[in-house]
């Protein structure tokens, strides 16, 4: 029997689909759990179908062909729930099954493709945008669409400097190298609890320092300190690239250890302080009531800056918050009427404080080992870090009232 070679969209494909805001729909055959854990999200609503592999197949024979078993179980199980026309995605965890499931669809005239590669390629896809690119100062902006993560490469006078680094240093390795940059600093704004950092590994590689402020050193669960060694940021550290300065700005409140750096007074990264359309949980230390009021004198800080300040956060939450370049930023001036956790400020601590309290969502149980390793208090292979990293960042307050 010859092989069909069933059309795929790769993880690229995907993001630039989601990007533009293509009209397609979703097929989804992974088990219902993992289904509700993490889904792929667009910037309005996909139509998406979610039904478990196994649920859509019934084999007449130990050996008739899946796409086959798929084209017969599709009218009746699934009836008139997929469009006859645009694209449809087939999707599960690692691009396999999904592959005999869109061949069966296109069997029955569907236009279908599988996602190469599956959830777990999307979850390691990263995208580049840059900020500013001139002559004299470069900065780009690094997502992970899958999981609304954002780190930073900025570089002037051939020399960069990494901020937030996720896991896959390669990612940063590979521009710097394509661009001709030397990686001469590596910078985490805070102890990272959604995402396994690349920053220790990276500066490692690199063989550069790599900057971390002291409260963040330790595990506020076990209480133990990094098992690596770094330089210690503080409140006011200057670094030199090239023609730019870059400060640090200590803005405890979603951890202690919490810096953002200032970048040649233009930029700021507020990492998990401030995002476009919401603000930082001061929970994950298990001390929100006691955390509230640093993040309520922070965030007050971050606004004596000026308006035109542009606010580049380490997560986002929904691919809208993007601008029409696909960037993921906004000036404190206009944050300041469009994003609800700031306007709160205006209303004085104890009711800043008890809007956190009502939005905070739950703690993600995969949050306590992720620290964990990233103090280098556990080791995990790569099957493991794929199963801590499960899922899209909850950094953020619920969005539930917020604008």
């Amino acid at each position: 029997m010859t092989t069909r070679k069933i059309p795929v969209w790769s993880p690229a494909e995907l993001h630039r689909h989601l990007n533009e805001g293509s009209r397609l729909s979703i097929l989804d055959v992974r088990n219902q759990d993992e289904f509700d854990t993490w889904k792929i999200e667009g910037k309005g609503p996909i139509q998406t179908l979610n039904i478990p592999y196994f649920d859509l197949l019934d084999l007449e024979e130990e050996d008739e062909e899946i796409a086959a078993a798929v084209a017969r179980a599709v009218p009746d199980r699934l009836k008139d729930s997929l469009p006859r026309s645009g694209p449809i995605l087939a999707v599960c965890a690692k691009g396999d099954t999904s592959a005999h499931v869109a061949e069966g669809l296109r069997r029955l005239g569907y236009q279908a493709f599988n996602l190469e590669g599956g959830m777990a390629a999307w979850g390691d896809h990263y995208e580049m945008r840059a900020v500013e690119e001139t002559p004299r100062f470069t900065l780009l902006q690094i997502s992970r669409p899958a999981r609304g993560c954002l780190s930073y490469l900025l570089a002037s006078g051939g020399e960069a400097m990494v901020v937030d680094a996720a896991r896959h240093i390669e990612v940063y390795t590979r521009i710097a190298a394509e661009r001709g940059w030397r990686i001469t600093t590596v910078f985490d704004t805070h102890l990272q609890a959604d995402h396994l950092s690349g920053g220790v590994a990276l500066a490692k590689s690199m063989g550069v320092d790599y900057w971390l402020h002291p409260y963040d050193s330790i595990h506020p669960d076990d209480l133990l300190p990094a098992t690596f060694s770094f330089r210690y940021l503080e409140d006011g550290t200057a670094f030199t690239l090239g023609e730019v300065n870059v400060r640090a700005l200590h803005l405890p409140g979603h951890t202690l250890g919490m810096t953002n750096p200032l970048v040649d007074d233009r930029f700021l990264l507020t990492a998990d302080t401030l995002f476009i359309g919401s603000i930082g949980r001061p929970d994950l230390g298990g001390r929100a009531k006691t955390w509230a009021p640093l993040l309520y004198r922070s965030l007050q800080r971050v606004l004596t800056l000026p308006d035109h300040t542009v606010v580049l956060p380490a997560h986002f939450s929904h691919m809208q918050e993007a601008d029409d370049q696909g960037c993921y930023c906004a000036t404190i001036g206009a944050l300041r009427s469009r994003n609800e956790g700031l306007r709160m400020l205006s209303q004085g601590l104890e009711v800043f404080t008890a809007y956190i309290l009502e939005h905070l969502p739950e703690h993600p149980p995969s949050y306590d080992d992720i620290r964990r390793v990233n103090t280098g208090l556990l080791q995990v292979d790569e099957a493991k870090a794929s199963e801590l990293e499960l899922g899209r960042n909850q950094c953020a307050l619920s969005h539930g009232k917020t604008g």
